[in-house]
C-alpha cells in the first residue's frame, strides 16, 4: 500500500502587506530627501543668487515714494533786474479707477460730466479728455502749468458737482520771462518740464535745476501706511540764482538801434551786435535781430517763419533751432576788413613797420599776387604810397596783402593762436564754435594774401570782440564772461566770477598804437559815421564777400569800435548779414549803428565826456 505524501508548511508565513508598506516607506524617504535637495537649492537661489533682485522688488512693494520738485534759479541781469523767474502753477490730473458710481450706467454718465467740464475749462479736446476719463492706466495727466484763475475755477466746478475724489491738484512751477523778447537768444528758454533748451537755460541747466528731494514711506499689504513706520526724508535743493553781467538798460539800447539798423539796411538774414568792457571782458550786452518771445519759444518770428506751411517737420525744427541759437557764437563769418586791425597790432608788435612810416606801403589799386592772373583790387581807386595808418584810414587791400607778405604766414599764426581764433572762447553758451583757418602746410600766396585783411577763413563774432577787447585794453586777452555770479539759494553763498586774464597778446605800447590809429579811421577815415558829439572813438569798418560757391550768402557788413580811446571801457561789434541797400559797406551800414549805441551807453555808464 502506497504511502500517501506529505504536504509540508512553511515555518512562518511571508506577510505580503508588510513588504509594500516597506516599499511605500522607502520610497516616501527618497521622495522626502530629493524634496528637501530642491528646497535646499531653491533656498540658495532666493538667499544668494537672486538675492539682491528679490529685496528690490520686496522694497518697491512696501514702499511708495513722492517725489519732492525744487525750485528753478532765477536769472537777473547785472543790476538785479529779473530776466528768468519761477512761478507756482499747478499739474491737473485724474485717477480713471475713482472716477466711478454703483452701477455702469451712473458710471457712464459720470465720466462724460468730468471729461465735459475739464475740457471745457482748459479748452481741450472733449473726446481725448474723454478717453483719459476711461483709461486703464492710474493716473493721467490732463493739464500742465496751470495758472490760478484756472485752478480756481477747477475747485468752483468740482464743488458745484459734489466731486470730492479722482481729480488731482498738484503744484507745479512754470518758467517765466517778464521782458519777452529781450536778450532772448542769450537767456534761452525752457520746456514744459523745466529743462532748459537753449542759451544760459541750457548750458547752466544742472546749475539752475537743482537736485530733486523725496519721501519714502513704508507700506502694508494691503498698500496702507504702516503705523509708525520710519518716513525717509530727502529735501531737494533749488537751482543756483545767476546774475549775468548783461545790463538791461544796455541791452535794451543795443536792440533798438540793431532793430533799426537791419530794418533800415534791409539785412535779409538780419544782425548781431556785442558790447563788451574789455578791462575785464565782461560782456554787457549781446543781441541778434530778429529776436523772439522767450514765453512763447516756438512760436517762430520773422524770416524764420518764412513759408513755414510747406516746411516738413524737420525743417521747421532746424527753423526753430536757428531762432534759439545765440549767433555771437554759433554762427562763423568772415571778419573781413575789422581783421586788419589784428595784422597791424601783429606787425607793430613784431617790429616789422611803424604807425607812420611815409610811404611804406604802395597802392596802385591792384596787388599782383602769385597764383591769381588779375590780382587782388583795391576796393576803391589806388592810394598811391601810404604809412600804416593811412592805409587803415583807407582800409586799402593792396597795403595789408603786402604787409602780410612782410610778416609771413607763420609768425600770422602764431599770433591768431595767442588772440583765441584757433580755440573757442569757453564764455558758457552752448554750441559755440571756434575759428575755422587753412591748414598751416597749405597757406600759399593766395591765401596769405587774402587772409590779410581779413577774408578767405571764418571765426565767431565773439572771437572778434575778445581780440579788440585785447587789442584796446593794453594787450590782454581776457576770458569774455556772461556770468557774473552765482548764488546758492539754499545757503545764501554767492560765488563772484572774477575777471580771468589769459595771456598778454601785445605790449601796452603796441596797444596804445594801434587805439590812436583806430580814431584815426574814424576821425579822417572809413569810420565817419561811428563818431560820437563829445567822445574820442576809435574804429574801423570790414565788408567781407560772399564765398566762391555760397553766393546766396550775401555780404557780411560789420563795424567794430571803441570808446574812449584812452582808457577804453567799451568795446561794440556789429554785424550785419546781407544788407541789400546799394551801399553795403561797413562803414556806410554799421558804423552809424555804433554810433547810435555809444552815444547813449556812454552817460548811461557815467563816462564823462573827453572830445571837443
Amino acid at each position: 500500500m502506497e504511502k500517501k505524501k506529505q504536504i509540508r508548511k512553511p515555518k512562518k508565513s511571508i506577510n505580503i502587506s508588510n513588504i509594500i508598506s516597506q516599499k511605500k516607506h522607502l520610497a516616501f524617504l527618497v521622495f522626502s530627501i530629493l524634496a528637501l535637495f530642491l528646497l535646499i537649492i531653491r533656498l540658495f537661489f532666493l538667499q544668494v543668487i537672486d538675492a539682491e533682485q528679490l529685496t528690490t522688488m520686496a522694497i518697491t512693494q512696501q514702499t511708495t515714494s513722492e517725489v519732492i520738485s525744487s525750485k528753478r534759479g532765477n536769472i537777473y541781469d547785472a543790476t538785479g533786474a529779473s530776466l528768468a523767474i519761477t512761478e507756482t502753477v499747478d499739474t491737473i490730473s485724474i485717477n480713471p479707477k475713482k472716477i466711478v458710481k454703483k452701477t455702469e450706467k451712473d458710471t457712464k454718465a459720470y465720466k462724460e460730466l468730468v471729461a465735459k467740464g475739464l475740457s471745457t475749462i482748459f479748452k481741450l479736446d472733449y473726446k481725448e479728455v474723454l478717453k483719459k476719463v476711461n483709461s486703464q492706466k492710474a493716473v493721467e495727466t490732463i493739464a500742465k502749468k496751470v495758472e490760478k484763475d484756472k485752478v480756481d475755477e477747477l475747485e468752483k466746478w468740482k464743488k458745484e458737482n459734489k466731486i470730492t475724489v479722482g481729480i488731482n491738484i498738484d503744484e507745479d512751477s512754470k518758467r517765466y520771462y517778464p521782458l519777452k523778447t529781450l536778450a532772448a537768444q542769450v537767456i534761452g528758454a525752457c520746456g514744459t518740464d523745466n529743462q532748459g533748451l537753449s542759451g544760459i537755460e541750457h548750458s547752466y541747466d544742472s546749475i539752475l535745476k537743482g537736485i530733486s528731494g523725496q519721501i519714502v514711506t513704508s507700506l502694508d499689504a494691503t498698500k496702507g501706511e504702516i503705523p509708525n513706520s520710519v518716513e525717509s526724508f530727502v529735501e531737494a535743493k533749488d537751482g543756483y540764482n545767476l546774475n549775468l553781467t548783461l545790463d538791461v538798460k544796455i541791452q535794451s539800447i543795443v536792440e533798438k538801434y540793431l532793430k533799426k539798423g537791419v530794418e533800415k539796411n534791409s539785412c535779409a538774414k538780419g544782425g548781431n551786435a556785442i558790447v563788451m568792457e574789455p578791462s575785464t571782458g565782461r560782456i554787457l550786452a549781446m543781441a541778434s535781430y530778429p529776436t523772439y518771445n522767450l514765453n512763447t519759444p516756438y512760436k517762430t518770428t520773422s524770416f524764420y517763419a518764412k513759408d513755414w506751411d510747406k516746411l516738413s517737420q524737420q525743417e521747421k525744427t532746424n527753423r526753430i533751432y536757428q531762432m534759439w541759437s545765440v549767433r555771437s557764437v554759433s554762427e562763423m563769418y568772415e571778419p573781413g576788413s575789422v581783421f586788419k586791425l589784428v595784422t597791424s597790432s601783429i606787425a607793430l608788435e613784431e617790429n616789422i613797420t611803424s604807425t607812420d612810416k611815409s610811404g611804406d606801403f604802395y597802392c596802385r589799386g591792384v596787388q599782383p599776387v602769385k597764383g591769381l592772373e588779375k590780382g587782388i583790387s583795391c576796393w576803391t581807386s589806388a592810394h598811391g604810397g601810404q604809412t600804416l595808418r593811412e592805409a587803415l584810414e583807407h582800409s586799402c587791400n593792396p597795403s595789408f596783402i603786402q604787409l602780410g607778405q612782410r610778416i609771413g604766414v607763420k609768425t600770422l599764426y602764431k599770433y591768431y593762436d595767442a588772440f583765441g581764433f584757433f580755440n573757442k572762447t569757453d564764455v558758457g553758451l552752448s554750441g559755440e564754435a571756434s575759428g575755422n583757418f587753412h591748414e598751416l602746410e597749405k597757406v600759399g600766396p593766395v591765401e596769405l594774401a587774402t587772409m590779410s585783411f581779413g577774408q578767405r577763413f571764418t571765426i565767431t563774432p565773439l572771437q572778434m570782440a575778445t581780440a579788440l577787447c585785447a587789442i584796446s585794453n593794453g594787450g590782454y586777452l581776457m576770458q569774455p564772461q556772461i556770468v557774473k555770479s552765482m548764488m546758492n539759494t539754499d545757503t545764501g553763498e554767492v560765488i563772484q566770477q572774477e575777471p580771468k586774464v589769459i595771456r598778454q597778446v601785445i605790449s601796452s605800447q603796441t596797444s596804445q598804437k594801434m587805439r590812436e590809429m583806430m580814431e584815426s579811421v574814424v576821425v579822417d577815415g572809413t569810420g565817419k559815421n561811428a563818431a560820437v558829439k563829445g567822445y574820442s572813438v576809435g574804429g574801423k569798418s570790414g565788408t567781407s564777400e560772399p564765398t566762391a560757391g555760397n553766393r546766396n550768402a550775401g555780404y557780411v557788413a560789420s563795424f567794430a569800435g571803441i570808446s574812449p580811446t584812452d582808457n577804453t571801457k567799451l568795446v561794440v561789434l556789429i554785424t550785419l548779414y546781407d544788407p541789400q541797400t546799394k551801399n553795403h559797406h561797413g562803414g556806410s551800414t554799421a558804423a552809424p549803428i555804433v554810433s547810435q549805441i555809444l552815444s547813449e551807453t556812454l552817460p548811461y555808464l557815467g563816462i564823462e565826456p573827453d572830445h571837443n
